[in-house]
């Protein structure tokens, strides 16, 4: 899934993502670092994440562990 930028959007950068995840900000640079993690945009030296894609990645990250009749 590609983000695309439109002036709409908003954005998080590091340390918003890190809160509220509850991890370290260094854990999202490590991410960058190895190529994993969530898509962002770097903008004049700043690392920013779409909101409307972070929202899309967490749903796509649901685990559930609830067994389900069938």
């Amino acid at each position: 899934m590609g983000a695309t930028m439109e002036s709409n959007n908003k954005f998080l950068d590091t340390k918003e993502l890190a809160t509220r995840w509850k991890i370290s900000p260094r854990t999202l640079e490590n991410q960058r670092g190895k190529g994993v993690g969530p898509e962002f945009f770097k903008i004049g030296g700043k690392v920013l994440y779409d909101l409307e894609y972070i929202e899309e990645y967490e749903k796509t990250r649901f685990v559930s562990n609830a067994s389900r009749e069938v």
